[in-house]
């Protein structure tokens, strides 16, 4: 298949391997953004290619991890009400809240439906005029786009039964944050090349000469990485702090120009809490005043609703890349896929999941 056959080459992915060994001299410790990209590495072993002297940790790319706990509990106090239909993509539907997940509303008899699309929820609230239906948006820049269409959509329907509860998070916000910490492991970064296909590359550009930091959009197949990896090397060790593009295939530098307009039309940035690593300032986006009816946390009055995330779950390090996730001790015991502790250990991009199904033995490189 064209666009993925060749970034999955072997004979490609060792001779990259063999320029690594050659040009690092130094230890490097790099961070991919992408909760997509860690699966990548983990599933394909792409430590065992690397030098000993770069060390890749695992960073805050996983919208389902950084959901924050009260963010879930506002979802199931909304679906639990039996005037609502609860929509969401499947992905959310396992994070654990306080308590119980979205799928134990589902099994006490909630109308929670799994959607593939915000539109399929528009359309369930024309379906069902004396319900109202809630659309659970969640994740990065990504996904905003198709969420605040639907919100635009419904606002030129007139559509008085249909809200959102918005949870979108920002990564160049984000990024600004680790950078900022004192504890911060990270000398380069490997981008999330699916936002900046939407967002471009401009908004990087101030952080890597702010931190002298080196920025490499990078794509999500193994070959891919690998290039993202020999790039950022390539510039830490002549000293330099740019950002380059190894998606180019995918991404340009100003982006989808027509999705960030439909962003900017429905979403204002906003302060935001991140699961296990706490506020970030301007990290979020949340509906702007020409479109807060549509707004599923005021509509239902939730704004007092607060959690205490577990003691046992340390997904706040894993998030900042202080820790593997074979570094909690209730990895694999106390919290597993099917008795998750955290997100990390139940989304499809979730670090803990990735080492849970691939990383809890020795991987060596394997297409």
């Amino acid at each position: 298949m064209r666009f993925v056959d060749e970034f999955r080459d072997e004979v490609l992915a060792r001779k990259i391997s063999e320029e690594l060994h050659a040009i690092t001299t130094r230890p490097w410790t790099i961070m991919e953004i992408c909760g997509g990209q860690t699966h990548t590495i983990v599933k394909y072993g792409i430590e065992s290619l690397l030098p000993v002297k770069i060390t890749l940790v695992h960073g805050p790319g996983c919208p389902v991890c950084v959901t924050p706990l009260e963010m879930i509990d506002k979802a199931i106090a909304i679906a639990s009400r039996p005037v609502v239909i609860f929509t969401s993509f499947g992905d959310m539907l396992r994070v654990p809240g306080s308590s119980k997940d979205l799928l134990a509303v589902k099994a006490e008899g909630g109308a929670v439906r799994m959607v593939y699309s915000p539109l399929d929820a528009l359309m369930i609230a024309k379906q069902n005029p004396d319900r109202e239906v809630v659309f659970f948006a969640v994740g990065f820049e990504t996904t905003a786009p198709a969420n605040a269409m639907a919100v635009w959509q419904a606002k030129r329907l007139g559509l008085k039964n249909f809200s959102i509860l918005c949870s979108h998070v920002r990564v160049p916000p984000a990024m600004e944050a680790l950078l900022s910490s004192r504890n911060h492991r990270v000398q380069g970064f490997l981008a999330a090349g699916h936002v900046c296909t939407v967002m471009g590359y401009g908004e990087y550009l101030p952080i890597a000469e702010r931190y002298r930091v080196p920025i490499v959009v990078t794509g999500f197949e193994p070959v891919d990485i690998l290039q993202g990896i020999a790039m950022t090397v390539q510039q830490l060790e002549a000293g330099r702090a740019e950002v380059q593009n190894q998606y180019a295939r995918s991404v340009r530098p100003d982006g989808n120009v027509m999705a960030q307009h439909v962003l900017m039309e429905v979403f204002e940035p906003t302060d935001r809490r991140w699961r296990g690593i706490g506020e970030i300032p301007m990290s979020g986006l949340r509906l702007n005043g020409a479109y807060s009816e549509f707004d599923a946390e005021a509509r239902f009055d939730l704004n007092e609703i607060r959690a205490l995330e577990s003691s046992l779950c340390i997904a706040g390090l894993v998030l900042q890349g202080l820790k593997k996730p074979q570094d909690c001790p209730a990895f694999g015991a106390a919290c597993t896929p099917e008795s998750p502790l955290g997100a990390p250990m139940v989304s499809s991009e979730g670090a803990c999941a990735a080492y849970y199904h691939f990383g809890r033995v020795d991987f060596k490189f394997q297409i």
